[in-house]
């Protein structure tokens, strides 16, 4: 028996729906307690204890949970660890624990555990999995009660003693496969300052985050009552029993207007309105819109997911985007929360919060949008503190130029310059100033910076707005032109990074790109790209073969694609692979700056991209100390000129 390593799996239950409100208020719950206890050590046989028929947990397996000398494993392990740090009322440091799910995610592997298995082709059973998350659902969940079941609200094993069994049987194999899983894999276990991170990562998901429960509540009620009254208004012009109605709102524009409408997607309504003639179809049309607006969402998840103490916990993903490392959001999805403009934003956000919609009606044209802007105010520092907000200045523009070593670039970020209007200097061959001389121009180079650095074109420039600018695509074409010969390294970067990779995959030998100096190796399947910080990004069952989607051999990967959500087979090229290239070293720039920060006894409560959110004593250190530690040069990167800027807060916004 190897006494050093301890495999776990939990089967637990809640009132509170996982899938909503997330593992830690699922945990944190007064209804929350653990079914079956599934463990086993190093290769032995899985053993599961049954606390619900009163077993108990063996002697040597409870201290083995706090000895710092045994590894802990699970699946997505911080579930276990916090489900246990409950039962047992003791704190369980993350430091003593390796999870399973982000090796798998190292390796470019799904993250769920089935997922996982299949792509390493271990036996696949479709009935299996799909009985098992019935036995989740049936014994994990409350019941709805109905007169069959005798009105109860929870199922027991006594009710289904045979569906029991089988649960048992279900945890067991959970541990035989994450065990199994993690052997396949462990010879490609991070190293010892990726296991820093993901710990760091697994303490700030831990403290969470204070909300403005009040704010959230009311923002709620505001919402609601505005959507009420504009819904009784579009009543009132149309006569339409449910103004979000598609069926009705067709029938009345057919009877109003004469107009037959298709749909009523975004696209066609705006030809649709071009068309509209009388005011009574202008002024519901603009009321839809207003309707069509939902400002609460993430208000919802706020108060849904907060748990007893008023925080939210959990919002972060380490290694949430596989290739990369980058973080994934959950919950909150504070990565995409709106951008606040309003310059009073504090007199709103107080009108909210003590539940003023009188006055905020009469302030504001409309509620919805205010709202939207006040979401980041709901997040707020501990009491006698403020926030310091500090974030890498153009961080990705800075990694491409110095793997490239496009010097004029590089120039332009020692001296402190202004990238886009650089870009667009370069681009045009004038000065360009911003506010100043040929200002005008800097838009198109902060679009093109946005835009082209991997690889992308006319549609790339698009998606960043630029035919929204009122380019023409003749204009779009000049610009990808002279972007590219304003960065010429950049785009020969592309090339020379490909060439790299599809020797390593077609030779079988390490391959080194001569401009970046990112080393592929070929690894039992796996294409590995390794960093500058030694990181190394997987790409899971690589290979070169006809392309299908083009003439041609092409690179290409298994991986989960973004669309079908389904494990598949991916192309990529050179641009692709520059992008993964950058945006993994501004990652790992993140990872030492905010591990730097921490040593520094910084509270990181959150982080966005390339921004850090910490709870500091008002009165107490600077975010210019912030700024300091995270633009700092870094050993691995000699060079690299980065910067950090930040600013103050009362509650989070963006400056």
């Amino acid at each position: 028996m190897d006494g050093r390593v301890l495999s776990l799996d939990l089967e637990t239950f809640s009132a509170a729906d996982i899938g909503k409100v997330g593992s830690y208020r699922y945990i944190d719950d007064p209804t929350f307690e653990i079914l079956l206890f599934g463990y086993a050590w190093g290769d032995g046989p899985v053993e599961v204890v049954d606390l619900t028929a009163g077993e108990a947990v063996p002697a040597g397996v409870i201290p083995a949970l706090i000895d710092p000398t045994v590894t802990k494993t699970a699946w997505n392990c911080a579930f276990e660890r916090i489900a246990l740090e409950k039962y047992l009322g003791v704190d369980l440091p993350p430091e003593q624990w390796q999870d399973s799910m982000i090796l798998a995610a190292v390796c470019g592997l799904p993250m769920s555990l089935g997922g996982a298995g299949k792509a390493l082709g271990l036996p696949e059973d479709a009935a299996k999995d799909k009985a098992g998350k019935a036995l989740i659902k049936y014994f994990c969940s409350p019941c709805k009660p109905t007169k069959v079941n005798g009105k109860r609200t929870r199922n027991l094993p006594e009710h289904d003693p045979e569906k029991w069994q089988a649960f048992i049987e279900y945890n067991r194999q959970d541990v035989v496969a994450e065990r199994t899983i993690r052997k396949m894999l462990e010879r490609y276990t991070p190293d010892e300052t990726e296991h820093k991170f993901w710990c760091l990562d697994q303490k700030i998901n831990e403290r969470g985050m204070r909300v403005d429960l009040q704010l959230a509540r009311h923002a709620i009620e505001f919402d609601n009552r505005y959507k009420a009254e504009l819904t009784q208004e579009a009543i009132d012009i149309t006569g339409i029993e449910n103004p979000n109605s598609v069926a009705q709102i067709k029938q009345w524009l057919l009877d109003q207007e004469g107009i037959a409408v298709p749909s009523l997607n975004k696209k066609v309504v705006a030809d649709v309105v071009a068309q509209l003639s009388t005011t009574e179809a202008k002024e519901f049309m603009a009321l839809r819109t207003k309707l069509a607006k939902s400002s609460t969402k993430k208000y919802e998840k706020i108060v849904e997911a907060a748990c007893h103490d008023e925080k939210i916990r959990g919002c972060f993903q380490f290694y949430g985007a596989n290739r990369t490392g980058r973080f994934a959001g959950r919950l909150v999805q504070l990565q995409n929360l709106p951008q606040n403009h309003m310059p009073d934003l504090d007199v709103a956000r107080e009108l909210v919060r003590e539940g003023d919609y009188d006055t905020t009606e009469q302030l504001y044209d409309a509620i919805s949008p205010m709202l939207s802007e006040l979401i980041r105010t709901a997040l707020i520092p501990e009491p006698g503190h403020q926030f310091l907000v500090a974030d890498f200045s153009a961080i990705e523009a800075r990694v491409i130029a110095w793997f490239a070593k496009e010097q004029w670039r590089l120039d332009t970020f020692e001296a402190g310059g202004d990238i886009y209007c650089a870009s667009a200097s370069q681009m045009f061959h004038v000065p360009v100033v911003k506010h100043g001389e040929n200002g005008h121009l800097r838009q198109k180079g902060k679009v093109a910076e946005l835009a082209l650095g991997y690889g992308g074109g006319v549609n790339a420039l698009k998606a960043f707005g630029a035919d929204k600018m009122g380019m023409t695509d003749e204009e779009m074409a000049n610009t990808v032109d002279l972007w590219r010969g304003a960065s010429p390294r950049i785009v020969d970067m592309w090339k020379t990074l490909e060439r790299a990779a599809v020797r390593t995959v077609v030779k079988r030998v390490p391959s080194r790109d001569p401009i970046s100096k990112a080393r592929f190796d070929f690894d039992h399947g796996i294409l590995f790209m390794t960093l500058p910080s030694g990181r190394r990004i997987a790409y899971y069952g690589a290979a070169y073969e006809e392309s299908r989607w083009k003439n041609g051999k092409a690179l290409s990967y298994m991986g989960v694609d973004q669309k079908t959500k389904k494990w598949s087979r991916i192309e990529t090229w050179g641009g692709k692979l520059t992008e993964n290239l950058v945006q993994s070293t501004a990652r790992d720039c993140l990872r030492d700056a905010m591990l730097a920060l921490d040593a520094a006894d910084f509270d990181i409560r959150a982080h966005v991209h390339d921004e850090v959110i910490i709870t500091e004593p008002i009165g107490g250190r600077t975010v210019e100390e912030v700024s300091a530690i995270m633009g700092a040069p870094l050993s691995w990167a000699p060079g690299l000129p980065l910067r950090a800027d930040g600013y103050a807060c009362s509650s989070y916004r963006k400056d």
